[in-house]
């Protein structure tokens, strides 16, 4: 049997690693970065992943970094899991590449600013980094909401994870104060991602490392969003 590793923290997108695993049935040991110890950036942690985040997945002894590649290597190694649809041609290929991307490359940047903009601005600033953020995400989140007016998932009728890039997106905001109710396919979207098992066992992985990090008084807990003054 393959050893499969996954390099996770509590909240991260490292959660939409775990949840393709969870979707594979595939057994894999989920190990807690500790960045209020700093792992992240400790020469241990760094030969698997020399950029200091995670998710890290580690398969068969080989390390793979960043969600896409991570979501895409899944996808091609465990084939009946489902996790992407089938893409017969190039083109079809690059649209399901362009979609991972949406997620990591144009909707986590602001994600970022929305839940933490303490990391980009000094205190008489970060209401104004926040405002900013999810004036830009409400597009974004529209766009979501119309593509699933008239299906159930991103891509239709089919589950994917794309679904669970989403459904992370969501999830990371709307404790963050930014207006969720306003997209009701989306809300109803992150209620079903809510219900299904694999998405279940990956937020009991979540909650036990927490309750690691917590005993060892190492748990990070971002602020809620900042009050208007």
């Amino acid at each position: 049997m393959t050893e499969i590793i996954l390099f996770s923290a509590p909240g991260s997108c490292s959660r939409v690693a775990t949840i393709a695993l969870e979707e594979t049935g595939a057994q894999f040991e989920s190990r807690v970065v500790r960045f209020m110890k700093g792992e992240h950036k400790s020469p241990a942690y760094k030969i698997y992943n020399p950029k200091g985040k995670v998710p890290a997945l580690v398969f068969g002894g080989e390390a793979l970094t960043e969600n896409v590649a991570i979501l895409w290597f899944l996808n091609e190694q465990f084939p009946e899991a489902g996790l992407l649809p089938h893409a017969k041609t190039a083109i079809e290929k690059a649209r399901l590449i362009s979609d991972l991307n949406f997620c990591s490359s144009t909707l986590h940047p602001i994600v970022t600013r929305i839940r933490m903009p303490q990391f980009f601005a000094g205190p008489e600033s970060i209401r104004a980094v926040w405002t900013a953020g999810c004036e830009v995400m409400r597009e974004y989140f529209k766009l979501v909401d119309d593509r699933l007016a008239n299906s159930p998932w991103w891509y239709g009728d089919a589950w994917s994870v794309m679904d669970s890039y989403l459904y992370w997106v969501f999830w990371r905001v709307e404790g963050a104060g930014f207006p969720v109710g306003e997209y009701p396919k989306f809300v109803d979207h992150a209620r079903r991602m809510e219900d299904r098992p694999a998405v279940q066992r990956a937020l009991a992985r979540e909650a036990t490392m927490t309750a690691q990090l917590e005993s060892e008084r190492l748990n990070f807990a971002p602020p809620g969003p900042p009050k208007v003054i």
